[in-house]
């Protein structure tokens, strides 16, 4: 005997509009999974090649060997990002002061400002990988469960048709019905619970990871400064600053619209 309570019932006279709804659910559900699987991976990966970056950045010896480190094994996560934009941002600067190029827009003002600029691009650019999928997070856990709502006042509907029309409320005609409305109400739960989990813990992970590197940031800015400003007791800085220079020149792509904005 079929359970009028159970998911066969519900499959075999489900109409329309519970489908739709249903539809809707698995697509908010195959989404959110998605995003857990594939953000969690990239998340951890992120964590474990920012880790190795900082602790070459403070280990190495001068700027050249961090500069050859990023050329070696690319911009793959925010921290070295960040320093490929710092470096950027000193080529931009002797080029138009020392190599005599005609200045654009995105490389006017003074040094410090130039770089500052630049490593803010850097941040903002990470901020806006990192967030990416939180939207659609943050979408599916608050609508969720007022999509599994309307499927559960759909199914109370209907069993209020069946009462309607029988003339009695007995358990066999509003059975089929509330068992639809349960159906409805636990998978928007299920779809809702694990996005809004999800969110909430990728949010914590962008939090950390992005003031980790706004503090790495002043670090790099007063390490690069040194090699762009002019003071005269700042000659061995100015040196490094060349070599580095000379070292990430041509190594980066160029943002479109954008000349001399490195890319990862």
């Amino acid at each position: 005997m079929e359970n009028p309570l159970g998911l066969a019932h519900f499959f075999n006279n489900a109409d329309g509009v519970a489908w739709g709804v249903l539809v809707l659910l698995l697509i908010a559900s195959v989404g959110t999974w998605y995003l857990i699987v594939s953000k969690g991976i990239r998340v951890l990966r992120m964590q474990r090649a920012s880790a190795s970056f900082i602790a070459a950045f403070w280990d190495a010896p001068n700027l050249e060997a961090v500069a050859s480190r990023i050329r070696e094994q690319g911009t793959t996560e925010p921290f070295s990002h960040l320093v490929h934009h710092g470096f950027t941002a000193i080529e931009q600067y002797k080029r138009r002061h020392v190599g005599g190029e005609a200045a654009s827009l995105i490389e006017a003002g003074a040094p410090d400002d130039l770089l500052t600029r630049a490593l803010k691009r850097a941040i903002d650019e990470d901020r806006s990988r990192l967030e990416f999928g939180q939207t659609f997070l943050a979408t599916v856990a608050s609508s969720a469960p007022f999509v599994g709502l309307f499927g559960t006042v759909w199914g109370i509907y209907h069993a209020l048709v069946a009462i309607g029309i029988s003339g009695q409320g007995t358990l066999d005609k509003v059975a089929g019905p509330v068992g639809e409305a349960l159906i409805m109400t636990g998978i928007g739960l299920a779809t809702a619970i694990p996005a809004a989990i999800a969110y909430n813990a990728f949010a914590r992970a962008n939090r950390n990871t992005l003031a980790q590197l706004n503090a790495f940031a002043y670090d790099v800015f007063a390490f690069l400064a040194t090699g762009v400003k002019t003071s005269p007791m700042l000659t061995d800085a100015r040196a490094t600053s060349e070599k580095v220079i000379a070292m990430t020149r041509g190594d980066a792509g160029r943002a479109p619209g954008h000349p001399g904005l490195a890319l990862r």
